[in-house]
């Protein structure tokens, strides 16, 4: 669905903005509507950005390693709380935990030893596990929420000792091949963007070097397109499950550590960063690698998101790529907010025990209401359906939202067999508010 023309203006005015004065030679922002590319913002001619134009994915390559490990815990291969000396032993830190590792509450000091691994050709797992010791973790474990390179280098290791496969082509096989990403790739691929740092006085370009990072690559080797970030906004949002369960990726979505204790505007769930903009939660990354910085933020309620690459190392005068894509991602959801599902008249009436379990219930003096929706029972407060409840079997439902979530809702009948309660995990609801639960 195309945004209205109000909003196009607005989007591409902030993005030409950012550019001139975040003084990125080159700038996009792609917004992403139900699995497709609805707009793309360009500005910068160095070179002139466009939708199949490779740029460096840095971190948001993460998110790709972590649905990974997820769907080798979904096989049965490993658990996230399996130790790391479970795959990777003699490490010295073998006691961190895939959970701790994914979330960055592992305590682990955020590089790897030697040089700048964002700059220099990486060494391989050997080398990488060869500088683990103790004193490589700044933190107990869940202490404190520290962010760790180092860790999803580990968790790539862990992957290629799972599977026997090296991290890229497990990459290709189970993620990149199955979505139709075909422009992300472990090197640049022409097109591509030169990366730069910008001179901070006389403002020319100096071009970074595009290094492979060896067993670091896991962490933020990959390059990327628009087209193909937005397919991966699309997949966050509303995952095939072909490549992730739906109930996998919401529980990456759970948050393992709060990385803002003074105001909780963000966190870190299972290998994606997770950010609140009032009174809605975002997920989604940013990268950064030398020459590069790029953001992604997805609202998967809406199914909407928000893409962006420059080509420069960070933006000035207080620009920021990923806070670029939530403020655009924000202004189209306040600009043009989701309708709301026609309603559509029941084709018949419910029948047996689902007809019996409708109308007006009672828990302590609160009047409640329950209907049917699909074949499922919903209900809540008078005039608020917040509980849903899916069949199980006879006289058995499993709570699908909110508090009930995951709990069983019990019929109880009395002697001629209509319903006269329902225990919903031992709260008892009755017919009338003069019967005792």
């Amino acid at each position: 669905m195309p945004l209205l023309p109000e909003t196009v203006r607005e989007v591409d005015a902030r993005v030409a903005r950012a550019q001139a004065e975040g003084r990125a030679p080159s700038l996009l922002v792609g917004v992403v509507r139900d699995g497709d590319l609805a707009h793309l913002a360009t500005a910068g001619g160095h070179p002139r950005p466009d939708a199949d134009l490779q740029y460096r994915l840095g971190s948001i390559s993460k998110t790709m390693t972590a649905v990974l490990i997820l769907q080798q815990r979904d096989a049965g291969r490993l658990t996230l709380d399996d130790p790391l000396e479970r795959h990777l032993p003699g490490t010295g830190v073998g006691g961190l935990t895939l959970r701790q590792l994914l979330g960055h509450a592992s305590g682990l000091q955020r590089e790897p030893d030697g040089r700048w691994w964002e700059r220099t050709s990486g060494g391989d797992l050997a080398t990488l596990l060869a500088g683990l010791t103790p004193d490589k973790l700044a933190f107990p474990p869940h202490r404190a929420y520290h962010y760790s390179n180092l860790a999803y280098g580990l968790l790539g290791g862990v992957l290629e000792a799972v599977t026997g496969t090296p991290w890229f082509a497990l990459l290709r096989e189970r993620v990149l091949e199955p979505l139709g990403l075909r422009r992300t790739t472990y090197q640049a691929t022409e097109p591509f963007a030169r990366g730069y740092v910008v001179h901070p006085w006389h403002e020319t370009l100096r071009e970074e070097p595009r290094t492979d990072t060896g067993a670091m690559a896991p962490a933020g080797q990959l390059w990327s397109t628009a087209t193909d970030l937005a397919r991966w906004a699309a997949f966050l949002a509303d995952p095939d499950p072909a490549v992730l369960a739906p109930q996998t990726l919401t529980e990456m979505c759970v948050p393992v550590a709060i990385n803002d204790l003074e105001s909780w505007r963000g966190g870190h769930g299972l290998g994606v960063e997770l950010y609140r903009e009032g009174d809605r939660v975002y997920l989604g990354h940013g990268g950064s690698m030398p020459g590069y910085v790029a953001g992604l933020v997805v609202h998967r309620p809406t199914r909407t998101a928000a893409v962006s690459f420059a080509n420069s190392y960070g933006m000035r005068n207080g620009h920021h790529i990923t806070a670029l894509a939530r403020g655009v991602l924000t202004h189209v959801l306040d600009a043009e907010p989701t309708p709301p599902a026609p309603w559509r008249p029941a084709a018949t009436a419910p029948v047996g025990e689902l007809a019996d379990l409708t109308g007006r219930w009672w828990w302590m003096g609160i009047e409640y209401e329950f209907r049917t929706d699909a074949g499922d029972l919903l209900g809540g407060p008078v005039g608020l359906a917040t509980l849903r409840f899916t069949p199980e079997g006879p006289d058995r439902w499993r709570g699908r939202s909110g508090g009930q979530d995951g709990e069983i809702l019990s019929v109880l009948r009395d002697d001629a067999g209509r319903a006269v309660g329902l225990d919903i995990g031992t709260f008892v609801f009755t017919r009338s508010p003069d019967q005792e639960p």
